[in-house]
Parts: C-alpha cells; structure tokens; sequence
C-alpha cells in the first residue's frame, strides 16, 4: 500500500516505519528532521511541520492512508502539551481532506483503557504522574477522530507498558478494556505493537473504533 507515517522518527513511530518497509509498503514519512529517517528504496522523506495543512496536504497526496504517530515534545507543561496535540490532530485531519485521503489509524495510549473493576486507566491513583500529559494528549485525539465526519478511523491503544522488545507476534488483542497477562503485568512489546497497528492496515477489522494490544 502506500501510505504515509507522521511522526515517522518518534518513539512509536520509528518502530511503525520498520514493520511497513519490512512488509513491503511505500510509504511516505512526514518529519521534522528527515536526517533521522534510513535509507531505504520505497521511503520517501518529506520535512514538514505539523501545524503547515497546506505543505501536509502536498505530502499525504496519492496516500491510501495515514498513520498518526505525531506527539508533542514530551517536556512540554500538560496543558500545553494537550493543546499542540490538539492542534497537529486538526491540521492532520485538514490536510487529509485537502490531500483527499480518507482513511487514518492513530497511535493512542492506554489512559482511556477501562481497568479491572471500573473506571479508567489513567484515574487510578497509581498512575503515573509524569504519564499524564501523554494520556490526557492522546484522550483527545481519539476523541477528535470519533468526531470527525466522513473519514475511516481507527485507534490503537497500547497496554499499559508500551517498552522496546522483541516481535513475537504472540499478543491478544482488546476492545475498550485493559489487557493483563498471567503475570498481572499489563505490558506489549513496541514491535508487537508496531505488527498489530499493520494487521489492521491490511486487514481492517476495528474501523469506527478504537482497539487494544496487549499479553
């Protein structure tokens, strides 16, 4: 397919890019530094700022999708850092329309994720403080997509670690409720994770909503 990966560099997304090139798509990665992209014969770089709808449009145009794995600097106050987020999301969304792509899979968190008993991941007492800017930011792009009229969106939401580890291919997959394994962890492996998020490229299976990934 050809498809374009914004954020292509960052934590989750750099992984993403990997598992597409290694599956064999042609895709488009939409960064701010294309110096950190590899090299590679069916990756074309584009440098691009997020908040330019119009340079994004250029960028996304003849694409069959978009991946949105775009996030503020991690360093940023929570308010703020919700705001960019919210604001990069819109010229995403924008640039789609103008570019004529409709479909968009977007890299969520687990903060929305109903935990065992009740409730929500990212309102028990134990979730990490330093977290929060991530899962409030993310809240709001999931919220943005659903939303959003005429377009084909789906969100994956990560277990509540998302860590560097091997492709095992040997993950669950969830709806709305947060996934724990036999060991009480609730955790996915980046490459895991990566391999899910392609799984639903290639074979839609959770448009409309949002999905899970976990062991």
């Amino acid at each position: 397919m050809r498809i374009a990966i914004i954020g292509a560099t960052g934590y989750v997304g750099s992984v993403v890019l990997q598992e597409a090139l290694a599956r064999g798509h042609e895709v488009t990665a939409v960064v701010r530094h294309v110096e950190k992209l590899p090299s590679h014969p069916k990756l074309t770089a584009r440098a691009v700022d997020v908040a330019d709808v119009a340079g994004l449009a250029e960028a996304l145009a003849g694409s069959q999708a978009v991946i949105h794995a775009y996030a503020p600097p991690r360093d940023l106050p929570v308010d703020a850092r919700i705001a960019a987020q919210r604001q990069g999301t819109r010229a995403i969304l924008d640039a789609m329309k103008r570019a004529g792509v409709g479909r968009i899979l977007a890299v969520g968190g687990a903060g929305t994720l109903v935990v065992p008993g009740g409730g929500r991941n990212m309102d028990r007492p134990d979730f990490p403080k330093e977290w929060e800017g991530g899962a409030r930011s993310t809240a709001e792009v999931k919220e943005m997509l659903r939303l959003e009229p005429g377009i084909e969106w789906t969100f994956l939401s990560p277990s509540h670690l998302l860590v560097p580890g091997e492709r095992t291919g040997a993950f669950r997959l969830g709806l709305d409720e947060l996934l724990v394994g036999p060991d009480g962890e609730s955790r996915v492996s980046l490459a895991d994770y990566a391999m899910a998020l392609l799984d639903e490229l290639e074979t839609p299976k959770h448009t409309g909503r949002r999905f899970t990934v976990g062991y």
